[in-house]
């Protein structure tokens, strides 16, 4: 067995695993925890941007993220059972890093962005979502929602909700490739998430 996973990458790991759940089961109901968890899964996305550069082998960009004929190449393999193992992420796991830090960057700030009326004027204009609001719009709603009208905060609210969809979508499908790859290669990726240490790299293995 070889370390793998620090221990702040594995904390950054679990940390917004509960963090994305608090949020979700709170997400009609517990306003208050749903906001603090999402504040909580920005802080932690933030942190893992600057692990990303800075931190030890496993934890850098540089280290997995490929280009995309390196990605279609593994995937090819792996629908013909003949993918390498990889000791870091392998190329479809370093999409998925990579698209689970955007969706959920992108649900929190929108979540941000709805919290308070006022903050929607720090957006650029976006016309698609003013014309309507001014259609049936008085003083008072134009004070309250800001240049975008209750529109806007009602179109920011679809927007959120979509980003909170497809981040579940994309749990879904990690989680299923987490089974898949420690099916496929003997060993429990979940685990090695928890104890931080891998199986050390066989010949054949990418490290």
């Amino acid at each position: 067995m070889i370390k793998v996973w620090d221990p702040l990458q594995r904390l950054f790991h679990w940390g917004l695993v509960a963090s994305i759940a608090i949020a979700w089961l709170t997400g009609e109901d517990g306003e208050a925890l749903h906001e603090w968890a999402g504040y909580a899964a920005l802080g932690l996305i933030a942190f893992r941007l600057v692990w990303g550069f800075i931190g030890p082998r496993y934890a850098r960009f540089t280290q997995f993220i490929r280009g995309p004929k390196e990605v279609i190449s593994y995937t090819r393999d792996m629908l013909n059972k003949r993918e390498k193992r990889y000791i870091g992420h392998n190329p479809l796991g370093a999409v998925m890093v990579v698209a689970l830090l955007a969706t959920t960057a992108a649900t929190g700030v929108t979540g941000w962005l709805m919290a308070e009326p006022e903050r929607m004027a720090m957006l650029p204009e976006m016309p698609a979502f003013v014309a309507p609001a001014f259609a049936d719009s008085d003083e008072d709603e134009e004070h309250e929602y800001g240049e975008y009208g209750e529109g806007g905060g009602e179109a920011m609210e679809e927007i959120h909700e979509f980003f909170a969809n497809l981040l579940l979508l994309l749990i879904f499908l990690h989680v299923a490739g987490v089974i898949y790859a420690s099916r496929r290669h003997k060993e429990n990726l979940a685990r090695a998430m928890v104890t931080g240490k891998k199986l050390a790299a066989a010949p054949d293995d990418i490290s």
